[in-house]
């Protein structure tokens, strides 16, 4: 009997030793791994690996836009304005993949492929070990405007304001830190050029090979007051933001064909749409501003939301300062814009609040059908100082937004814009009629007409998995 209970014992370490065996994991390059089994999930219909046991999860995070745009202008306009072409595009084709490491770690690579064109936009690396607070370097979006800070999948509108998309600075590579807790939340960050695409990196290492040129920093700073951070269906936002911005390497290399490395460094520029995507032409553009020594960007903006109630208002300006040995016009120059919006879901749903990301979320969606938001907005934005005419305009919107799930979305928006008459798109764009009723591009010579006017209707359908 005893030899048998060694002999049963010896066979059970054997068997145990061999099971082991067996659960050992190489990754590719043969070294040894530890391993566990994990849950495959979809979590409102994103699909998530994640560890039952450890802090491990893995998902995907896509996005499709589906965009339509019509335009008319009256007779007067018409009869000297440049044409707006109606049209259809995919407005964004995203797809991330996000991980969670364990409770320290976190990695993130988004790209977009709207209409076939690849650009990256967020390569995050983010270190969330200490209290609070969260460490990020890579690609992303600087935290200046919570419009800018939203994601596009919860806009009110399918654009941002004219003024967010003038000022707000979108994606920079840099570092940055969070902290955040309870009704008080700050960020502040370094970053340096942007990183988007071929066309982009390829100008600004050619610039650095050829010139030696630097790329320029950008230091930000928010802070943001929530009051109601623990309510449910209220809440508010009070922020304040501000960037002290170098001139940046790739101030114009899309026009510079002829010469890629022409000099315009040391320039400034702000320009936008009329809050529409199908119609590329910007009429509000300040060119090219030369002899910047820095730029100052600040905003300060109150939102909220009450039940089905969003709603949200802005002022955001830029004071480009000029540097004393410059030939020209030392004046600062002061650009501005301000917006007003607000939306309320019709049929029970209740707006909600990311209180770590001091900005608006997904809906929840009254009925089991849906929800239908009814949204305004009122906006306005000057690119006019100094010996600058970039053109100012008003903006003016209505939208009816139908969630149909908590992944399908559709959009439907009105909008009538007023452009003045230096708004000519950096000289490009007729804005009136001159006295012997030819189209003109220069304001002082308009006898008939009062710049670019024109409505819009666009729409979208959206899905999100």
């Amino acid at each position: 009997m005893k030899r048998f209970l060694i002999t049963l014992s010896a066979l059970c370490i054997a068997s145990l030793a061999f099971a082991q065996q067996e659960e050992e994991q190489y990754n590719q390059y043969g070294v040894k791994v530890s391993s566990e089994p994990l849950l495959v999930e979809s979590q409102d219909g994103f699909l998530v690996a994640r560890s039952p046991e450890s802090k491990y999860k893995l998902w995907f995070d896509c996005r499709v836009q589906a965009d339509a745009a019509a335009y008319f202008m009256s007779d007067e306009v018409a009869a000297y304005a440049p044409n707006l072409g109606n049209g259809a595009s995919i407005r964004r084709a995203r797809f991330a993949v996000k991980a969670q490491l364990d409770e320290n770690w976190y990695g993130e690579v988004d790209m977009d492929m709207a209409n076939g064109i690849f650009e990256l936009k967020d390569a995050i690396i983010r270190y969330t070990g200490l209290p609070n607070t969260e460490i990020t370097i890579g690609n992303f979006k600087e935290f200046f405007s919570i419009q800018r800070n939203n994601s596009s999948r919860y806009l009110q509108f399918m654009e941002r304001p004219m003024a967010a998309q003038a000022f707000a600075p979108s994606r920079h590579i840099g570092i940055n830190v969070k902290w955040a807790k309870d009704w008080l939340w700050l960020s502040g960050g370094i970053f340096g050029q942007t990183i988007d695409n071929l066309e982009t990196a390829t100008y600004v290492q050619d610039r650095n090979k050829a010139l030696g040129t630097d790329q320029g920093l950008s230091f930000t700073g928010k802070a943001v007051y929530m009051p109601g951070w623990d309510k449910e269906d209220w809440g508010m936002h009070i922020g304040a933001a501000v960037s002290y911005r170098q001139p940046k390497t790739d101030v114009d290399y899309v026009e510079h064909e002829v010469d890629p490395l022409e000099d315009y460094y040391g320039s400034s520029r702000f320009n936008t749409r009329n809050a529409t995507s199908i119609n590329r032409k910007k009429f509000l553009d300040t060119s090219w501003i030369p002899g910047v020594h820095h730029d100052l960007i600040y905003t300060l903006e109150y939102a909220g939301y009450w039940k089905g109630l969003r709603y949200e208002a802005a002022f955001l300006g830029d004071n480009t300062y000029i540097r004393k040995d410059y030939a020209g016009n030392q004046n600062t120059k002061m650009f501005w814009g301000a917006y007003v919006q607000a939306g309320y879901l019709l049929f029970g749903g209740q707006q909600r609040y990311d209180h770590n990301g001091a900005k608006f979320t997904r809906a929840k969606r009254g009925k089991s059908w849906g929800d239908i938001e009814l949204c305004g907005r009122v906006e306005y934005l000057t690119l006019n100082s100094q010996d600058v005419y970039g053109g100012s305009g008003m903006g003016y919107a209505l939208g009816l937004n139908y969630y149909i799930t908590n992944n399908v979305k559709m959009q439907l928006n009105y909008q009538y814009n007023d452009n003045d008459l230096y708004a000519n798109m950096k000289g490009k764009a007729n804005v009136g009629l001159d006295k012997f009723g030819n189209p003109t591009k220069v304001a002082a010579k308009v006898e008939s007409g009062r710049g670019v006017d024109y409505h819009t209707v666009q729409m979208r359908f959206e899905i999100n998995f």
